[in-house]
């Protein structure tokens, strides 16, 4: 029995598939005949299981890889929710919360859970496993560069001391002083290692163009677009952001490279040449997305209560 809601379902369907040019009969005879969709098919579990392909027979190795995956899927997953506030057609303190609480969320579940790195392999099995995977590095996530450059003005993310000639400077001038250029060069000669040449070569036109799309629209500029009453309510939203993604994640990562690098000869090669001990700790590079939003004091001390805390 076709009842009235289904038979107005019906004819919005028949509307739907009219504006497009297509009979609505052929897309219900594709209907019937499809399958039930399954959990394992919607999500693809078989080729999401069958994506870690370690390069040595040592079992943490696939710890390694499979946390490293997650953090990717997070990374996205924080893309496309500064997406939403970058490109939101009509700005609004709501998009700006429902968005930025997604992306603290996100943060916040990679934070807690980086425990599995730290502590969740065998030291011995890392530093043998890690060895073999050469001059590939967690540095050279894209990702992740693109929501710092999604996140605020491209000169925020060079060093303080190099931004004064900067100022005024093309984007393309500006990312060549991109601060993570000078955290992957080799201590005695000042070259680029092989994980920067790697990763410039893969990344760097891809950043200019993000950099080149966002300059008016990354999140710092959008917050300056709001009235100072929303500004007040998504302020500390985007305190909360910035503390996740430049003093905390990098605070972790500090914590995991000391339990299993501090003390091996090898320290600087088996993160991909990267200087993680210079590199890594947020009080040493600074790097902030909203500066307006934070004291004097609160820069000077960047990363320092977040370091006790760690």
């Amino acid at each position: 029995m076709v009842t009235p809601e289904i038979a107005e379902k019906i004819r919005q369907l028949e509307e739907k598939y009219a504006a497009m040019g297509q009979n609505l009969s052929a897309y219900l005879d594709g209907l019937l005949y499809a399958d039930y969709l399954t959990y394992w098919d919607y999500i693809q579990l078989d080729v999401l299981l069958n994506l870690q392909h370690p390069r040595t027979p040592i079992p943490d190795e696939r710890i390694f890889i499979i946390y490293h995956q997650i953090t990717e899927l997070y990374f996205k997953l924080s893309l496309q929710a500064i997406e939403q506030i970058a490109l939101a057609p009509v700005l609004s303190a709501e998009v700006f919360i429902t968005q930025l609480k997604r992306i603290n969320n996100y943060f916040h579940s990679l934070i807690s859970s980086f425990e599995i790195m730290v502590d969740g392999m065998d030291k011995e099995q890392f530093l043998q496993f890690r060895m073999a995977l050469l001059p590939a590095s967690g540095f050279q996530s894209g990702q992740f560069r693109m929501i710092e450059i999604g996140s605020t003005r491209l000169i925020n993310l060079v060093y303080e001391p190099m931004r004064p000639p900067l100022k005024e400077a093309p984007l393309k001038e500006v990312l060549e002083n991109i601060y993570w250029r000078s955290g992957a060069t080799e201590l005695a000669t000042g070259k680029k290692t092989l994980t920067l040449r790697q990763f410039e070569l893969k990344y760097m036109d891809d950043f200019l163009q993000m950099a080149t799309q966002y300059e008016y629209h990354h999140l710092e500029a959008r917050y300056q677009q709001l009235s100072p009453a929303d500004q007040a309510i998504v302020a500390p939203l985007l305190k909360e952001y910035d503390l996740n993604v430049n003093v905390r994640w990098p605070l972790v990562h500090y914590k995991s490279a000391v339990r299993y690098l501090h003390k091996t000869p090898e320290d600087i090669a088996a993160t991909g040449g990267t200087n993680w001990q210079q590199y890594l700790p947020p009080k040493n590079k600074r790097i902030v997305f909203f500066p307006e939003l934070w004291t004097e004091a609160d820069l000077d001390n960047w990363g320092k209560l977040a370091m006790d805390h760690y």
